[in-house]
This record gives structure tokens, C-alpha cells and sequence, in this order.
């Protein structure tokens, strides 16, 4: 950030007094410019104990396999964002069933929100996917997942089906996992 939002000006990076980290500040107009975290929503639709995933047809990870997810909006409940991106990626609607993972990747600033949702109905492809499909934990294309929240959130699904208990999952994704995930893409 190089200017102010609010009345144009340049701003700086420092502390603010009573403050414990570094914010973009205006001394020109005293706004103190905080950024948050980005909150991705999405859900995980099973229709007879297979998953519904979506193949990316953007960048980035393009052409590998996700959840319906993607960035909440204002305005927006968690469970409708989640909702919303089932309708845009796979042309679905769910009837969510609680959130099922909290995954928070703070070296990029996201929070992931998964909801278990069942799959009421068809799907096809959304603007954002190449294809859909429903897969079994045998056909899951573990290797070709776009992103580690994702496989950390099938794991522990087809791990709680055993005992059909689905608790809240909270876990934390580190920049070393990630980079052991993705290597160098």
C-alpha cells in the first residue's frame, strides 16, 4: 500500500501506539489501515458416500481438483459464501450439514471453512471448473489436488465416516507443510 484510501495520501508503516504489529498509517488523515486475514468458504458435497470435487479451470493450481470454495463476500454468512461457491464451481446446491474444517494458513493470510453439505440433485461445470465429478475414497486423484486444506479435509472425512462421526476439524496449515505440499508450484 503506497496511498491512502481515504484522502489520498502517502502513507507509512509502523506501529501504531497501543498497538503489537505493523499497520499502514495516513498522517494525514489518522486512519490506521488494517488488514485481515480472507475467509474461503466451501463445502464438501457427498451424494451416497462419494465427494463431489471440481477441476480448476483457473489459476491458481489450474487443472487440478478441488472442493467447491472460494472467497467469502461482504454481506455474507459463512454457510451462504459456501452455498454460493457450490452453485458457481459445480452448478450444485447442498443441504449443509455444520462446518466440518477451520483450516488457517496465516503465512497467506486465509482462513478455510468447509461445510459437510449432501448433494441435492444434478451438477455440471461452473465458469471456474473444467469438469465435475463424484468420486469414491478409492478414485479420490490424491495427486492431483489442487491445495493441502483440501486432502486434509477429505482425510479426515473418509476417517470420520468409519465411526459416522463428523466433528469440527481445527488445524493450522504452516508455509513448510505448504511448500512440502506444493514444492515449488
Amino acid at each position: 500500500m503506497n496511498f491512502c484510501s481515504h484522502c489520498g495520501h502517502s502513507v507509512r508503516f509502523a506501529i501504531p501506539d497501543g498497538d503489537d504489529r505493523g499497520r499502514f498509517l495516513c498522517d494525514a488523515c489518522g486512519t490506521v489501515h488494517y488488514q485481515n486475514p480472507r475467509i474461503v468458504a466451501g463445502t464438501l458435497p457427498v451424494s451416497d458416500g462419494r465427494v463431489l470435487l471440481c477441476r480448476r479451470a483457473i489459476a491458481p493450481r489450474l487443472g487440478y481438483w478441488t472442493l467447491p470454495a472460494g472467497f467469502m463476500e461482504n454481506g455474507e454468512t459463512t454457510s451462504e459464501a459456501a452455498a454460493r461457491e457450490t452453485r458457481e464451481e459445480a452448478c450444485a446446491e447442498v443441504d449443509l450439514r455444520g462446518l466440518y474444517t477451520m483450516i488457517s494458513l496465516p503465512h497467506i493470510d486465509q482462513v478455510y471453512m468447509i461445510f459437510r453439505g449432501d448433494l441435492r440433485g444434478d451438477y455440471a461445470p461452473g465458469p471456474e471448473s473444467l469438469e465435475v465429478a463424484l468420486f469414491s475414497e478409492a478414485e479420490i486423484p490424491w495427486h492431483e489436488l489442487a491445495f493441502p486444506t483440501i486432502e486434509r479435509t477429505l482425510r479426515h472425512y473418509f476417517d470420520d465416516r468409519l465411526n459416522d462421526d463428523y466433528p469440527l476439524h481445527v488445524s493450522d496449515i504452516t508455509a513448510e507443510d505448504r511448500e512440502r505440499y506444493l514444492g515449488s508450484a
